[in-house]
């Protein structure tokens, strides 16, 4: 059975707080992983560090990432995610306060899956939660694991690689 878990990427403590409300509210009660920098993200989804806190064989369900993150960018976790063949398919969706069209738009050349704005209104917010756990995690098909031999996604390569969208 794939796993229930939502891994929340986010290093703003009343962010965390305001996620974890809306999914109390919305009672999403998956299993949930935060890691409040970039490093951590990818200590835990890559299983590489002795404090790691999931099976490297167990895929979380759903990934909500910040893209301004310490220690490791946001989008960098994404690339490596995306390259990575156990998590290339995880759903991942970027959560930002963030209007910067050039951090969106790599975001969605690197594979993100979706995009919420962290809304300053908590009932907006927790409606956005609402239904992204009705559909990613209720209504959505998880994909099918990737197998060693295929080849990486395209488009995964380093954030810097991202084609320049700059007028």
């Amino acid at each position: 059975m794939p796993s229930r878990t939502i891994v929340l990427v986010e290093d703003n403590r009343s962010d965390v707080a305001l996620t974890t409300r809306s999914l109390d509210k919305g009672r999403i009660a998956n299993e949930l992983i935060i890691a409040e920098n970039g490093q951590e993200a990818l200590d835990d989804l890559l299983a590489t560090s002795t404090h790691a806190r999931r099976d490297p064989s167990d895929v979380p369900s759903l990934t909500l990432l910040d893209p301004k993150l310490p220690k490791v960018p946001g989008l960098e976790v994404l690339r490596r995610i995306r390259v990575h063949t156990a998590l290339r398919r995880m759903p991942v969706v970027l959560v930002t306060s963030s209007k910067d069209e050039q951090d969106l738009a790599t975001g969605y050349d690197l594979g993100v899956n979706s995009y919420i704005p962290k809304a300053v209104d908590f009932k907006q917010f927790t409606t956005a939660i609402e239904q992204l756990d009705l559909y990613s995690l209720s209504m959505n098909e998880p994909p099918p694991p990737v197998s060693a031999s295929e080849p990486p996604r395209p488009g995964a390569g380093s954030a810097s690689d991202a084609p320049d969208t700059t007028p």
